[in-house]
């Protein structure tokens, strides 16, 4: 006869303290009022974008401000984008911001979807010969997931991003992969 002694032990153990790994790593999350964290990964163009330049890379530096015991954050975003031309080797399109965004954290257990948005100061620029550089404002609205650590926090979002320029607009959508500490 076996005795069940020993698998209900560590399943007994399994049930107390993973969700106490998971508790601990959401209350290390909330109490950090600032965060700041880095991402990156690639950069595709839409739309009018998309018709002359290819997918390219995207890096982003982001400060975030947690309220406390609500759903409801803000970001600021420093991103960089660059993007190939299709059929030309040394041209590029290239788009700077800087954004302002709320974050609204929906329940997850271990994983917590978010949605992103907010508006922003975009910088569109060429590296093709006589290309003028323009300023400009713009918006972006996303989604992503937050996955808490002990020590930081991992994410993953793909925000669509649109920038309005005289006659016409420039759109892209950055998918990326980062931290916060």
């Amino acid at each position: 006869m076996r005795k069940p002694g020993i698998a209900a032990a560590a399943m007994m153990a399994c049930a107390t303290f993973a969700p106490a790994r998971t508790a601990n790593a959401q209350v290390a999350t909330i109490l950090k009022p600032v965060q700041i964290g880095v991402a990156a990964g690639a950069a595709i163009p839409v739309s009018d974008l998309g018709n002359s330049f290819s997918t390219g890379f995207n890096v982003t530096g982001t400060i975030a401000i947690n309220v406390p015991l609500l759903p409801i954050g803000f970001r600021i975003d420093a991103a960089y984008n660059q993007f190939g031309a299709k059929g030309a080797s040394n041209v590029n399109a290239k788009v700077a911001g800087v954004t302002g965004n709320v974050v609204f954290g929906m329940p997850g257990v271990v994983i917590t979807p978010y949605l992103i948005g907010g508006v922003g100061y975009y910088r569109v620029s060429s590296s093709a010969t006589g290309s003028v550089a323009s300023n400009n404002f713009g918006f972006n609205a996303g989604a992503g997931l937050k996955l808490p650590l002990l020590v930081f926090s991992a994410f993953a979002e793909a925000r669509y991003n649109r920038v309005s320029e005289n006659g016409g607009s420039t759109s892209f959508v950055p998918v990326t992969i980062g931290v916060m500490f």
